[in-house]
């Protein structure tokens, strides 16, 4: 399987399929894919002769594809053989549900395209969990935006905001960060490891205090689900937990970044466990 993935900001843009978030390639059957919001959707190439039991073999775990597709096909034919024997076949601007526990195959000489928007995840035997990296996340809000805007107007909140983000990236750059998403007035960071993440925490403070702005921060460790140029997984909600507990100019760790980075020289003053929504037990934070 060969893979490309497009990574960086996901603000709120037009998604097209000719401009996919991601290629997966499998023997003779492509997908591109683009995320929007929590749903995959893709368009699927399947060659002519191709037969999942046969060509997906080096690759998928068994014979049957496990996968639950649901779809509409768009041209070209295709055929499902299910375990206990059955045959169905579908054609141009057929919709189709198929359970897992299936074998597929393309019917005649033309090429299948279709768009799915289940299935493409599990395809092949390719769980999520196969995209899952333990990582650093920083999270970064503006404190008082609103106030702002109103009190400075549209254009020169923009100017502002544009400034800010440049600086930030700047900054990001330097100590390995790597931005994910952006929010109205926040961004998404990961980094290889906890210590840089928080040494970048301090000098993005220090950057929105020279420009009048104030931020809050939040720095936690934690496996996440690699989807597109997108990151999900609890280890997310914690960390927007951890960031929504900072007062401006603070910065929150999780216990588990300050353990991580005492061998560094890191100090930290110790804010106590906390209540937050969604998670069962408290968490004990640690400003920077």
């Amino acid at each position: 399987m060969e893979g490309e993935q497009r990574t960086g900001s996901t603000a709120a843009r037009p998604k097209n399929l000719s401009d996919p978030d991601e290629v997966v390639r499998f023997p003779g059957y492509t997908e591109y894919i683009v995320e929007v919001g929590d749903l995959t959707i893709a368009r699927v190439i399947q060659d002519p002769g191709w037969v999942y039991s046969r060509d997906m073999a080096t690759v998928a775990d068994g014979p049957w594809c496990d996968a639950h597709h649901v779809g509409v096909n768009l041209s070209g034919r295709q055929g499902i053989l299910t375990r206990d024997g059955s045959r169905v076949e579908y054609g141009p601007g057929d919709v189709y549900d198929v359970a897992p526990g299936h074998d597929g195959y393309t019917i005649g000489d033309e090429p299948v395209v279709m768009i799915e928007w289940l299935g493409p995840r599990t395809f092949g035997g390719r769980s999520s969990a196969r995209s899952r990296i333990l990582t650093t996340l920083l999270l970064t809000d503006l404190v008082g935006s609103t106030e702002t805007l109103a009190r400075i107007g549209d254009a020169a909140w923009r100017d502002l905001l544009s400034r800010h983000y440049e600086s930030n990236r700047a900054i990001l750059e330097g100590y390995g960060g790597r931005e994910v998403d952006t929010t109205g007035d926040g961004m998404l960071v990961m980094f290889p490891a906890p210590a840089p993440a928080v040494r970048c925490a301090a000098d993005l403070r220090s950057a929105a205090i020279s420009q009048g702005l104030h931020v809050r921060m939040g720095v936690h460790v934690g496996e996440v689900e690699l989807v597109g140029g997108r990151v999900r997984g609890m280890a997310v909600h914690e960390s927007a937990r951890i960031m929504q507990a900072a007062g401006p100019d603070e910065i929150l760790v999780s216990e588990l970044v300050r353990t991580l980075t005492l061998p560094v020289g890191l100090t930290f003053s110790d804010q106590g466990p906390r209540d937050m929504k969604g998670i069962a037990d408290p968490v004990r934070l640690f400003s920077y």
